[in-house]
């Protein structure tokens, strides 16, 4: 049985000065990928100004746009028919030799290959003085050293919108322990390359039908690489492992990578700007 999602993501943007010239990339297109399926979408804007779809340096779809007339404000609105796999997010046989998961994390042939994900940026590096703030047994599998961590930061933070920024350090956010996803998804990825293991930071969109903590805008989770069964999704501000209620746009090495949103504005004031994301659900 399939799911069909119809997912409204809208952005305005209002500025006190005119505009003269603006470029926007969004990244707000789902993948496509084994358990998903992109069926029909649009994407309009409120000053009629062309967009065209390109790939990022990530390999995802964006939509970009150039506007070289004046304006104040400007509105956009994608929508996107989704069908969606029902998925068993377990539907996967661990290596019974717990030791042999380590090894394979230590050799540099794996590091190499992994590189990407294993970095420390500026979103994911913990501070010294947390540095230890949770440390893998490794007489588990990776997989349930992964579960429990997960369940740790669902349990460390608080879910709490306008509370941070998309530039707050992790430091702030371990220590006044209030955030939205991105944040969980922060704390994650810096505590799981920590021990060694490679880890995505995920945006996409979730249905939060079920009851589900996510704000009204994108979701985010993350993916992290288990030796002998691949990347497994866990959505640490909901304490779950990725399944059928999520659904994938891109991923990258922290939200920087996966900004819904990126421009250069040409303009002398500030700007205020608001989204939202509305995502239906029905069985097929």
């Amino acid at each position: 049985m399939s799911l069909a999602y119809t997912i409204v993501y809208k952005a305005e943007n209002v500025y006190d000065a005119l505009v003269h010239e603006a470029y926007w990339q969004f990244a707000v297109i789902p993948e496509e990928n084994d358990t998903q399926e992109l069926i029909h979408w649009e994407f309009n804007n409120s000053l009629r100004a062309k967009h065209e779809l390109s790939i990022n340096g990530l390999g995802f779809k964006v939509v970009r746009i150039r506007l070289q007339k004046k304006f104040d404000s400007v509105a956009f609105e994608a929508k996107f028919d989704v069908t969606k796999k029902e998925v068993n997010p377990f539907d996967f046989i661990l290596n019974l030799n717990v030791s042999d998961d380590y090894l394979t994390l230590q050799k540099i042939s794996f590091r190499t290959q992994h590189e990407p994900f294993l970095k420390h940026t500026r979103f994911t590096t913990l501070p010294a003085k947390h540095e230890s703030i949770y440390v893998f047994d490794e007489s588990k599998h990776v997989f349930d050293n992964l579960k429990a961590l997960n369940e740790w930061v669902y349990n460390k933070l608080f879910f709490k919108t306008g509370v941070t920024t998309v530039d707050t350090p992790l430091k702030e956010i371990i220590e006044k322990r209030h955030g939205v996803c991105q944040d969980f998804s922060h704390l994650f990825c810096a505590i799981a390359r920590k021990n060694r293991i490679p880890t995505r930071y995920v945006s996409g969109y979730l249905h939060q039908g079920n009851g589900y903590f996510g704000d009204s805008q994108m979701h985010a989770w993350v993916e992290a690489f288990v030796p002998k069964v691949g990347w497994v999704g866990f959505d640490p501000t909901n304490n779950l492992l990725v399944g059928s209620n999520h659904i994938k746009v891109s991923h990258g090495k922290d939200y920087n990578d996966c900004s819904p949103l990126k421009g250069v504005v040409y303009t002398s004031g500030q700007n205020t700007t608001r989204y939202t994301v509305e995502v239906e659900a029905s069985q097929q």
